[in-house]
């Protein structure tokens, strides 16, 4: 069922609490942490909600949902613009419409979606942030690049020179946490993704901005942060369950 906005204020303080303790353990700022606020599955009307507790940034796992709620621009609490994320994988075919609506997409895994997005962002005079997603456990049912692939993929992007994806900016890299209930489980991908993620950064080039690690769900965030994550991706604990069997078409 659907938080109301009070049970949504109370989950959100204890999110909080949470990563506010872990970013105290790691020795880092809490700033140096963004929340994002996964509203998948959930109507406009929790979005909203979302906005009123100070919610800025959303993922969006389709983007057909992604279109219905957040093509239209939306105005954040502190008055800045509400970002768009597409954080599920994106058919070739539906390239086109998450370039347009989101301004991060963190699930991009092939040279061919690059090429494509590039395009896209050059048709529209638009700047698109992008981060690879990376299948750091090595699960059959998770997208992304093969971790015995994924360097050799940065090194190929490399290669083209600084300014081959003009409309592009490569912030950095996402996975999800091993599917085991066990946080720590997760910790030596977390790892491996940090560790690439700062190997290519101190590269410069192409990757000057390469400084975002999407990495950390509500089981796992505190090993997440501990292992750098500068985004945490969090929906149920936030926004209450969702009815699957319903489809989403709330207007935007």
């Amino acid at each position: 069922m659907e938080f109301t906005l009070e049970e949504m204020r109370e989950h959100l303080a204890a999110l909080e609490a949470r990563i506010t303790e872990a970013c105290k353990v790691a020795g880092r700022s809490r700033d140096s942490v963004k929340l994002v606020w996964v509203s998948k599955f959930h109507p406009a009307e929790a979005v909203a909600n979302a906005i009123a507790l100070g919610a800025t940034d959303f993922g969006e796992n389709r983007v057909q949902e992604a279109e219905l709620k957040f093509s239209q621009p939306l105005t954040a609490k502190d008055g800045s613009r509400v970002r768009c994320h597409v954080i599920g994988p994106v058919q070739s075919n539906k390239l086109k419409k998450a370039a347009i609506v989101a301004d991060c997409i963190h699930s991009i895994a092939s040279i061919e979606a690059v090429e494509k997005l590039e395009k896209v962002c050059a048709a529209q005079d638009k700047v698109l942030e992008i981060l690879f997603q990376i299948n750091a456990g090595e699960e059959e049912t998770k997208s992304g690049l093969d971790v015995h692939e994924a360097e050799n993929f940065l090194n190929d992007l490399e290669s083209r020179g600084a300014n081959a994806f003009p409309h592009l900016r490569f912030r950095g890299l996402m996975t999800i946490g091993k599917n085991t209930g066990v946080a720590e489980d997760s910790r030596e991908c977390f790892a491996f993704l940090r560790n690439l993620q700062q190997k290519f950064l101190a590269k410069g080039g192409a990757f000057v901005n390469f400084d975002q690690l999407s990495m950390g769900m509500t089981g796992d965030l505190e090993v997440a942060i501990e292992e750098g994550s500068t985004m945490i991706r969090v929906g149920t604990a936030l926004f209450g369950e969702r009815d699957y069997s319903k489809p989403v078409n709330d207007p935007v």
